[in-house]
């Protein structure tokens, strides 16, 4: 059997973005019949095993998800090397990154300019429920479009 592709979203502190991502693209790929993608998601400031924020966790379950065995996990060069596409919510996530791993830059890409839009996908970290349903929203909107290019 062929390995899997891995599809890398990275954020911040890998417990409201990314893990939102990753299940929001895990659940739209076993939706359109897609193989062939292994999702993973890490953070540039992780700490290591903190659980998905209450918020995140809520918004997941209101979408029929689950980020209850989520624990944080930090970028690691193992990770980012076995990753096929990497796809991070800011202009300064990317920025970051590509400042310690240039080598990368070829499959590094905001989540919005991978799809050809322009900006950043908002943290909700501090911002209520309220903020995290907009940020998932937002989410599921670019994951859906994600799918759509990843069968292509």
């Amino acid at each position: 059997m062929m390995a899997k592709k891995c599809l890398l979203f990275v954020c911040t502190g890998n417990t409201c973005r990314s893990p939102l991502a990753k299940v929001l693209t895990e659940a739209a790929l076993r939706a359109s019949g897609v193989d062939g993608w292994e999702v993973a998601s890490a953070g540039l400031a992780a700490h290591p095993g903190m659980a998905a924020s209450a918020e995140a966790g809520a918004v997941a379950r209101e979408a029929g998800l689950d980020l209850a065995l989520h624990r944080a996990k930090p970028l690691s060069a193992e990770l980012l090397a076995r990753a096929e596409l990497v796809l991070v919510m800011t202009a300064g996530h990317k920025t970051a990154l590509l400042a310690g791993a240039a080598g990368y830059a070829d499959k590094i890409y905001t989540v919005k300019e991978y799809l050809s839009f322009a900006g950043d996908v908002a943290d909700p970290f501090g911002g209520g429920l309220a903020s995290y349903r907009q940020t998932a929203q937002e989410l599921h909107s670019l994951v859906s479009l994600l799918v759509e290019k990843l069968k292509g």
